[in-house]
Order: C-alpha cells, then structure tokens, then sequence
C-alpha cells in the first residue's frame, strides 16, 4: 500500500510545537505529507510551509506508512484515532492493515457513525483508498469496498473483529503507526547486562539472559514476537553439539586433535602457532555454524595451547575471531546468505573478496591478540 490518510494532534511535548509545517516535512524525507491543518478544531489552514505548529492543532497526514510513522514518533505527535488498550491493560495491542471486503459492515459508514471503538474496541488508526486522496477527518471518512484501514485492538481478538467487520487481514508487516515507543529502555538493559559483565558482577550467560526477559517484562518487544524470533534449528544444532563438545574432551578426542597440532606448532613460533589455530577456526567455520565452531573448536584449542606451554586466552580469542569471520562462502554465516539473492552474487564471488579479507584478519588479529594476552 503506497499512502495512507491518518491524523495526528500536536501535543504539548511534541518537537515541532512552535516550528513549522516545512520543519515537520523534513521527518518524512519526501514521503509524506500534511494534506491539511485544523486549529481550534472547526478552522481549516492550508498547509503552507512557513505556518507555525501550535498546540492542539490536528494534522491530516498522507503518505507511506514508515514516512507516517517517523512523523508521529519523532515528532512525538498523537495519533488521534488512538484511544489506547481499552480497560485490560494486559491486552498486548497491535495494528494490522486489512481490506473492506464485500460483506463488510464498515461499507457506507464512518468511523464516528458506526461507534467503531465503542462497538469493537479497535482504533480506526488509517486509511488508503486507490487512485483518490482523502482530505477528511479521520473519522468522517466515509468507508468503501476495497479500502484499507489499519486498525489497532487486542492482538488475541483481532482475528474474531475482523472477522466480523468483514475485512481481510493483508499480508503481516511492521505497523508501528500509533505504538508505544520505550526506545531508551532496551539501550538501558543492555547497558546494565554489559556493566555487570565487564565488573565480573554476574556470568555473561547470566547478564544477557537476563536482559533479554527485562526487555520482554518493560513489553519492549511482545512475547509474540521473541517466539517468533527464535530459530529451532539453530538451537537444536547447538544443543546437540554441546553435548558433543564435552565428549570431545571427556573421550580424549581433543587431546588426540591437539597433539597433532601441536607437533606441527613446535616447529613454528608463537605467532605461528596462533596463527594455525585462527585459520583452522576460520577453515571450519564455513561448514558449521559461527557458534558450533566455537564449541567444537575451544577445548581442541585450550589443549593445543597447554601442550605447548602457552596460556589458553589468546587461542580461545582466536578461536572466536576465526569463527565469527567467514567471508568466503555464502553458507557459512547467515548474513552472507542474506545478500547473495539481492546483490546478484555468485558462490564464486565470495573468495575474490573474501580470501584478501582473511588475509587481512590474520595479519591484524595475530599481533594483536599477542598484545593483549601475551603468550606465557
């Protein structure tokens, strides 16, 4: 959907109170824009670019929905057909786009008629009706057959309202337009996770899970959505291979491994052998995943370092870097897979690039890494 109509009231807090409709033009980047300005709520003013924005003034706005939505949150607007959650405020609120189907209760009404919020709970929040623009109130737009509305309620009832609006859910995407922005709460919590990690007050495993379940508790991002984001199959992987981790040591496998490097690096220095257990890592990593490499790949190289004397920390770091820096096959980390469909790439046109790349991570992580955990 390319423009939507929806309105939104100037407030006392809102960053442009006091500029003008120009200042405010600048937050869309030429995606949207003001279509009209009602002051005192019966005058209507033309938007020109040089009117002053005051308090209560309600704005007609027209455009893409992210260009919407960075007015409303960066201008810290109210969207006024948000008239919140309702009584339950356990409900988790979401706002989906749907089209008026042909049975649809909404055909021939507004809004304000139809006591769209009192009846159903929902708010009408916008609306994009095909080769026409809109220039009413939110609320006064009369509603058609094939128009789309974004409307916002209960995430657990949405499907049994729409249902009986006759309106059909359109394909699933981020509507934010009217959501509740705590954007300084997860910069906090991970700030904290971090504090507490460097100042060895908690275990990182702890820290971070932590942080995780605070984000969920402030309803930074809904339950709905950390369900959604988690990846089965990464986690079977890694679980698996836990287990297979610690058999590696328990059965001497890695002790077998090691010492079969270790022949090899007592003939190099020790920037050699650093450099052999960086590249090994970087060599395995195109073939697991980043963090299966690190399981299978950590105790081999904490029993390499031992057999040769040297402390274990800069081989676990190389361990770390070489498997969080695949660039030479798509396969290898999910961010290379990620780009081959759009830039057009071939499997073949990762090692041109990717083979210098790895170069420079060895020449600059080794004496590095020598530096900031020396050897003995």
């Amino acid at each position: 959907i390319k423009n939507y109509l929806t309105e939104a009231r100037i407030v006392a807090d809102s960053t442009v109170l006091g500029k003008t409709v120009a200042d405010l033009m600048k937050l869309a980047g030429g995606d949207a824009i003001v279509t009209s300005i009602l002051r005192n709520r019966t005058m209507r003013m033309t938007p020109l670019p040089d009117v002053v924005l005051k308090v209560d003034d309600i704005l007609l706005l027209e455009g893409d929905p992210e260009a919407l939505d960075r007015l409303v949150s960066q201008g810290r607007l109210s969207v006024t057909g948000d008239r919140g959650g309702g009584d339950d405020t356990t409900n988790e609120m979401v706002a989906i786009e749907a089209v008026i189907g042909e049975s649809s209760s909404l055909i021939g009404w507004t809004a304000q008629r139809l006591a769209l919020y009192d009846r159903f709970n929902v708010n009408l929040l916008a609306v994009s009706r095909r080769g026409e623009r809109l220039d009413r109130r939110l609320a006064a737009v009369e509603l058609r057959l094939g128009d789309v509305v974004v409307l916002r309620g209960s995430a657990a009832r949405m499907p049994e309202i729409l249902r009986e609006l006759g309106c059909l859910p359109l394909a699933e995407r981020a509507i934010l337009l009217g959501s509740v922005r705590k954007g300084i709460v997860p910069v906090v919590v991970l700030a904290l996770a971090m504090v507490a990690t460097a100042f060895g007050l908690l275990p990182v495993s702890v820290a971070f899970f932590a942080a995780a379940v605070a984000i969920v508790l402030f309803k930074v991002i809904p339950l709905r959505d950390v369900y959604q984001s988690l990846d089965g199959p990464i986690l079977v992987m890694l679980a698996v291979l836990i287990p297979v981790s610690d058999s590696l040591r328990s059965t001497g496998a890695t002790g077998v491994v090691a010492g079969e490097l270790a022949r090899l690096g007592t003939l190099l220095p020790a920037s050699g052998a650093l450099t052999l257990i960086l590249v090994a890592a970087m060599a395995v990593t195109p073939f697991l995943n980043n963090a299966a490499t690190v399981l299978v790949m950590a105790p081999i190289a904490a029993e390499f370092a031992s057999d040769l004397g040297y402390r274990p920390e800069p081989f676990l770091m190389a361990v770390a870097i070489g498997a969080g820096c695949d660039f030479l096959t798509p396969i290898g980390h999910q961010c290379n897979t990620l780009v081959m469909g759009p830039g057009g790439y071939r499997f073949s046109d990762y090692p041109r690039l990717g083979l210098p790349l790895s170069f420079l991570v060895v020449i600059v992580a080794v004496p590095m890494l020598m530096i900031v955990w020396p050897m003995n």
